[in-house]
């Protein structure tokens, strides 16, 4: 029953949600990496599979709002794809190191594959109201701000700040959400 707490019970509303590297690993710090996550959040979008409000990418996390038809199979499809992707990238520039940990954090249960990227679950959370909105937005924009890396949120490349701030980002964001 303390699960339900994070499930997704309306798909019209939409989320803020949590991705996090296994044994929080600083992988998505690596701008390769980071590709990899925003092209497959792109591919997404284009594909009309999800609308993103904001996000933010951090070294072992990312944050979004989002919403879609059905935002718990679009996340799973999401995050087995990078994870596919972003473990093929590793072993093929090397990363041994980096791969051992990934299999060493890999959940006992997780029998169909010899590594594990994402931590399970999202932790979604529905945005019911503008005011929750604005804060989950904020708290997200944030996010570099308070680990110490920029002064501002405009700063972080890999943030839909800047969108808010009426410049274009790295990933189309729907910022008319009031």
């Amino acid at each position: 029953m303390a699960r339900d707490r994070y499930r997704i019970f309306d798909n019209s509303c939409p989320h803020f949600v949590t991705c996090t590297v296994v044994n929080w690993l600083p992988l998505l710090g690596m701008r390769s990496v980071a590709e990899i996550v925003l092209e497959s959040l792109s591919y997404l979008q284009e594909k009309n599979r999800l609308t993103l409000y904001a996000y933010v990418i951090m070294e072992n996390h990312l944050h979004m709002v989002a919403v879609a038809e059905d935002l718990s199979r679009q996340l799973a499809t999401f995050k087995s794809y990078t994870a596919r992707r972003i473990i093929d990238h590793l072993s093929e520039v090397g990363m041994h190191s980096l791969l051992q940990q990934l299999r060493a954090q890999k959940l006992a249960h997780k029998t169909d594959r010899q590594y594990q990227f994402w931590q399970e679950g999202s932790h979604p959370v529905q945005i019911q109201n503008a005011e929750v909105m604005r804060e989950k937005i904020e708290y997200i924009h944030n996010n570099p701000v308070r680990r110490g890396y920029v002064e501002e949120a405009v700063y972080w490349r890999y943030s839909s700040a800047t969108d808010y701030a009426g410049q274009r980002g790295l990933l189309d964001v729907e910022t008319d959400w009031h």
